[in-house]
């Protein structure tokens, strides 16, 4: 259990730079999560390929309601941005533009980094489809949710983990290490009252990972879920009418965290040599910034977001 992260902890003599020689995929890249993700690893040293559709040139275009509602014109952040940001806190970032739906696009994906990389030795599931049919509303019976929040959270949100974990796999089996984390939602199974969808989509993944991890156990390999709180995101900032600079502004943002805390358990986690140790399980961020002694980027340790009315 000890070589589990050989190969990204090695140099760990540079406390600045821990993941050093790590080689990592966070899928959803483009902004939210998957950029705090991206950048955190990066700030930790590591080569961080960084997927999504969204490019400078071309940003992804099946968000036109959540556009609307949020009163952008334009979807904030690309994966060349995330990339140049890695690069920018110390780490390697690659873009690369993949739909997380085709599979002919993940195969070229993990392909890529085969062949530049030789291994893989994080892969962050992070892509999610659930915002394009987002119609603003989230906590209603579920009969009057839309259907359409069910191949949007399950054909473009669960099938995507599943489907880059499934090329992931194989390779992290051949080195006899690696980790694959699930982004998620949990508050110790209460129910996400509200959005029947959601909390469906949300338990799948974390159950994905669970199943995940019993199977490349024997391998050396780890798979486990984090749930973060409540994110202060570049689209719930802009529904808030508000940025990065003067959230606190906002009392109803009182309990957010930044997207670079769930960024930061992340990296604590891919540091781990003994990560073998919390395979299967779903951590909440805020519980790993105790373990691990990490805060947000303005010093707080965030308590854990609970579900109130349960």
């Amino acid at each position: 259990m000890a070589l589990l992260w050989h190969s990204c902890w090695m140099h760990n003599q540079n406390a600045n730079r821990p993941l050093k020689g790590c080689v990592a995929v966070v899928t959803g890249a483009s902004r939210g999560a998957g950029r705090g993700i991206a950048m955190e690893l990066g700030a930790a040293g590591a080569t961080v390929y960084v997927t999504g559709r969204s490019t400078r040139a071309q940003p992804a275009d099946t968000y036109g309601g959540l556009l609307a509602l949020s009163g952008l014109a334009v979807l904030p952040g690309s994966i060349d941005e995330t990339a140049d940001e890695v690069t920018r806190h110390g780490g390697r970032g690659i873009a690369v533009r993949c739909d997380h739906t085709r599979e002919d696009e993940v195969v070229r994906l993990f392909d890529r980094v085969q062949s530049d990389e030789g291994r893989i030795d994080l892969l962050v599931n992070n892509a999610w489809g659930g915002h394009e049919t987002f119609n603003g509303v989230f906590d209603a019976p579920f009969w009057e949710h839309p259907l359409a929040n069910w191949d949007s959270m399950f054909d473009r949100g669960v099938r995507n983990h599943l489907l880059a974990s499934r090329f992931a796999a194989p390779m992290m089996v051949r080195a006899g290490r690696g980790l694959i984390v699930t982004t998620t939602y949990w508050d110790r199974d209460r129910y996400l009252r509200g959005n029947l969808f959601y909390d469906l989509a949300k338990a799948s993944m974390s159950r994905l990972a669970f199943g995940m991890a019993q199977e490349l156990r024997p391998h050396g390999v780890a798979s486990l879920a984090v749930s973060p709180g409540w994110m202060r995101t570049e689209l719930v900032l802009a529904g808030h009418k508000t940025d990065e600079a003067h959230w606190q502004e906002r009392p109803a943002l009182a309990r957010t965290e930044s997207p670079r805390y769930l960024g930061r358990a992340v990296a604590a986690l891919a540091g781990d040599p003994l990560v073998l140790h919390k395979s299967g399980a779903v951590h909440r961020v805020a519980d790993l910034a105790r373990e691990y002694g990490f805060t947000d980027v303005d010093g707080r340790q965030v308590e854990a977001f609970e579900i109130e009315g349960n």
